[in-house]
């Protein structure tokens, strides 16, 4: 199974240092979204690339909609992939829904990460009596029903949204990997993101963690990362990018990487 889930997630493992750094992807995008950052660690470390199932750039006949519903499936992916790699430690960098398949891991196998660094990370998108989400259920629904009446308008009005900062090249590539995405598994995907609640588990992470939050993200409030400094239950930093949108990686990649660097274990 493990050679064929390496080549069906299509990964990589570039670079010439010694340590071993984890770069997963969040939704609608693929391992691409990493290439602006790359140049600042390739000379440092080891660095693993993979492609979501859910990736455009992944075949799509293998994502299984009986077996995806949750992100423990993905959670399962992510684990394979460093056994079959044989990595017994990595530093650990998950953007959006990667920031929380990267906790459940953490949770399940503490002792393959050094540290996790989370971009955009959230627990929970809906709002609830005491917790700030951004999102109230009626609005989640009008996603999905645009997603499902016009998939193409709504990637034209959600990319320049997510991304934010008024960066024309990085819509554009957000964009492109929106448009190689099925448009059936991304909406399977949305609501699976969008229905997850992981507030109760996240007192169970000892693993170090490193939250990145822009200052001003449609996806993420920033109320989220303090609430996550404040849940999680290892030792935990936010960093506040000045900033905007919720795909620094695309948008800022400088900034991201300078503050990836101060954070990562040296």
């Amino acid at each position: 199974m493990g050679q064929r889930l390496l080549e069906a997630l299509n990964v990589r493992v570039v670079g010439s240092g010694e340590k071993i750094l984890f770069l997963a992807h969040g939704f609608g995008t693929d391992q691409s979204a990493w290439q602006r950052i790359l140049p600042f660690f390739l000379p440092y470390y080891r660095v693993i690339l993979y492609d979501l199932v859910c990736a455009g750039s992944v075949n799509p006949d293998y994502f299984d909609f009986r077996r995806y519903t949750t992100l423990d499936p993905y959670v399962d992916d992510l684990l394979h992939i460093l056994d079959a790699l044989r990595v017994d430690r990595c530093a650990y960098v998950g953007h959006s829904v990667s920031a929380m398949i990267g906790i459940l891991a953490a949770i399940r196998r503490p002792e393959l990460f050094t540290k996790l660094i989370l971009i955009g990370a959230s627990p929970r998108f809906l709002n609830d009596k005491d917790y700030h989400g951004g999102f109230e259920q009626d609005e989640i629904e009008k996603v999905f029903s645009a997603m499902e009446a016009n998939y193409k308008a709504w990637v034209y009005g959600y990319a320049p949204l997510a991304v934010g900062a008024d960066v024309p090249a990085a819509v554009r590539e957000f964009s492109r990997t929106l448009f190689n995405m099925r448009p059936d598994i991304t909406l399977f995907v949305c609501r699976t993101v969008f229905n997850s609640d992981l507030r109760g588990v996240l007192g169970l992470v000892k693993v170090p963690c490193c939250i990145i939050q822009a200052a001003k993200d449609v996806s993420v409030p920033a109320s989220v990362a303090l609430y996550l400094k404040n849940h999680l239950g290892g030792r935990n930093t936010v960093e506040m990018l000045q900033t905007e949108g919720h795909l620094p990686h695309l948008s800022a990649p400088a900034l991201l990487a300078s503050v990836l660097r101060r954070n990562l274990p040296r």
